[in-house]
């Protein structure tokens, strides 16, 4: 299998640039799995596809403000940080931009003196750990001072930087947003209760991997990042339940579907598990948990379109991108929505 396989052509105009004024009036795509018939609906129609006693799974993780912009200590070069992940309470692995300016030792200053940060190793790929000095709680100084991640085919500045969250976000960790997620209302979720849908959260911290290309040749060959997940007690109990009763797990996009069926490998009943994940699924895939999926349409080539195909088939994706292509859909981070069924 090629990457090359996942590849289809997109105008650069249909990349959304801002979130629209409403979240739930983006447009929503509904695939069937089995026979690939597609409808055009609105997200707020999402309520009239989910039923009574289904379960709606979604990922309630929170973006960090991760972009740091600052100056070396001395010289006054110019720097940016990207915060990646926590190592410990002070001490975190961050991309920095030029990375020439950054040996152990080299120190850093942000805002005006709020926030201090020296080089303490280097590691993979040439990302640092750096040790914060601060007063106070370190997240309140991040959202003084950070800008949100958001992915490099956006080139608009967020006015809001709420609207790269989902309004149900609450752990914070991210590097990125669960966009699937972003289409939902307070509102909306109230309508999907008032039916008798039973709603469940699961965290995944999403890394910059998810924006990566893959450069291999081959599917197979190529390495997935891993990314910090929880499944709690209630949910895993909640999917048993639904699954028993021969109801429908939906999963709120491709993070929550990584969480559900890494757990679910070896089959059901699912149980409270906390965890790195570095599951990799494409076509042949066995799905162990999920029935249908809400996702956004994604990057050519990467392995968010190649899970989307593993659970929906390929030539039915890449039909429904292509029509959704004509249709002018608006695609990414910001962009319209797909519920597969």
């Amino acid at each position: 299998m090629k990457t090359s396989d996942f590849y289809y052509d997109l105008p650069k105009e249909l990349i959304a640039q801002e979130p629209l004024k409403e979240r739930s009036s983006s447009r929503l795509m509904v695939l069937d799995r089995e026979s690939g018939h597609i409808e055009h609906k609105h997200f707020f129609d999402i309520v009239d596809y989910l039923n009574e006693g289904d379960a709606l799974i979604l990922n309630d993780t929170k973006v960090l403000p991760a972009r740091l912009y600052g100056a070396k200590e001395g010289s006054g070069g110019a720097i940016e940080f990207l915060l990646l992940h926590k190592h410990t309470l002070d001490t975190w692995e961050v991309i920095l931009k030029p990375g020439k300016k950054a040996k152990p030792g080299a120190r850093f200053v942000f805002g005006n003196g709020e926030l201090f940060a020296e080089v303490t190793d280097i590691v993979n790929d040439g990302n640092r750990l750096v040790r914060f000095e601060y007063e106070g709680v370190f997240e309140d100084v991040l959202d003084r001072l950070g800008q949100m991640p958001i992915p490099p085919y956006i080139t608009k500045k967020l006015e809001d930087k709420n609207r790269y969250q989902t309004v149900y976000a609450k752990n914070p960790g991210s590097a990125a947003a669960p966009t699937a997620g972003l289409h939902f209302t307070p509102e909306l979720l109230k309508k999907i209760r008032d039916k008798g849908v039973n709603i469940g959260y699961v965290t995944l911290h999403v890394g910059l991997g998810t924006f990566r290309p893959v450069k291999a040749e081959e599917v197979t060959d190529h390495k997935m990042h891993s990314e910090f997940y929880i499944l709690p007690r209630d949910v895993a109990e909640l999917v048993n339940m639904t699954k028993a009763n021969g109801k429908r797990v939906v999963s709120v996009g491709t993070t929550t579907t990584r969480v559900l069926e890494t757990v679910g490998m070896d089959g059901l009943p699912l149980a409270e598990k906390t965890g790195w994940t570095d599951i990799f699924i494409y076509p042949g895939k066995k799905f162990n948990v999920i029935s249908a999926l809400i996702t956004n349409f994604h990057l050519p080539e990467s392995t968010l379109i190649m899970l989307v195909s593993a659970f929906a088939g390929r030539e039915n994706v890449l039909d429904a991108y292509k029509e959704a292509v004509n249709e002018k859909y608006r695609f990414f981070s910001f962009g319209d929505a797909m519920l597969i069924c």
